[in-house]
């Protein structure tokens, strides 16, 4: 069996993915990405660590360890033109995405895919491997949604599938009815970070997170660790809503358990949670 390739961003899920691939019987190669990947935790594995921008490298890496299957997976930020100094392979690759690079995540992500697919390469999900990581329908510990935090999840389910029809994010909050913000570039905890100072009386909000209509599940998935949590409660929020299936969770016993030490509910939403929502 051919070693999977890992391309890593940062966070826990690449490492994650390679223990799992391990567990059944599988080998890994990760090639971490310069200024991204998790160092210590790299070490651990048959590895490289290589520029974003250097596709020929990344390309030869995965060929000379044998990988057929690659995974995308761990967050990176995406560099501006001008510094990703790509290399003679990655100026080729960069001009068949063409148009992709300026059409939003999705249409890059996408493009990738499609390009690793004619570079030889079979691109899997990381939630082919991380099953364990995708939730169950309904609450994940302790503390369930009342009845107004159920409307604010309807409420939010609708805001987030109108955000991702246009590209834009993955999650918002919500409270009583009213959207207190919306996830765009700066991701989860900053968008949690500004919630704090938008709280208003009352029940705390709600968030949902979810994939966007027609995403690309192979690349770029919403994930919810223990520290999202954390941070949920600090912004005096009373809950999270993720779309099971959709969603990866980095920790899933760890999740629970603090959102249970919290005071918040964490909900898997399952496809009957939005087939009535506009």
């Amino acid at each position: 069996m051919s070693p999977v390739g890992i391309l890593a961003g940062g966070g826990p899920l690449p490492f994650q993915v390679a223990a799992a691939v391990r567990d059944q019987g599988g080998e890994v190669f990760i090639v971490g990405f310069q200024d991204f990947v998790d160092q210590a935790q790299i070490v651990h594995w048959p590895h490289r660590i290589i520029r974003l921008a250097a596709a020929g490298e990344i390309l030869s890496s995965l060929r000379d360890a044998g990988c057929r299957d690659i995974v995308l997976i761990g967050p990176v930020r995406r560099p501006a033109l001008r510094d990703l100094r790509p290399d003679a392979e990655g100026a080729r690759l960069l001009a068949r995405v063409g148009r992709a690079l300026f059409s939003g995540d999705d249409g890059l992500l996408g493009a990738l895919v499609r390009i690793f697919g004619e570079e030889g390469f079979r691109v899997r999900g990381a939630h082919e491997f991380l099953t364990r990581s995708l939730g169950r329908p309904g609450p994940q510990g302790r503390i369930h949604p009342d009845a107004q935090a159920r409307a604010d999840m309807k409420r939010g389910i609708a805001v987030v599938r109108g955000l991702g029809a246009l590209d834009i994010g993955q999650g918002c909050v919500v409270q009583d009815n009213l959207v207190l913000a919306v996830e765009a570039i700066e991701g989860t905890d900053a968008m949690l970070a500004r919630v704090a100072g938008l709280r208003q009386p009352g029940p705390g909000g709600v968030l949902v997170k979810m994939l966007k209509p027609g995403q690309e599940k192979r690349a770029d998935m919403p994930t919810i660790g223990p520290q999202t949590v954390r941070n949920a409660a600090e912004a005096g929020l009373r809950g999270i809503a993720f779309e099971t299936g959709g969603t990866l969770l980095t920790d899933p016993a760890a999740c629970e358990a603090t959102a249970d030490q919290s005071g918040l509910f964490l909900y898997g939403l399952s496809s009957a949670d939005w087939q009535d929502v506009d």
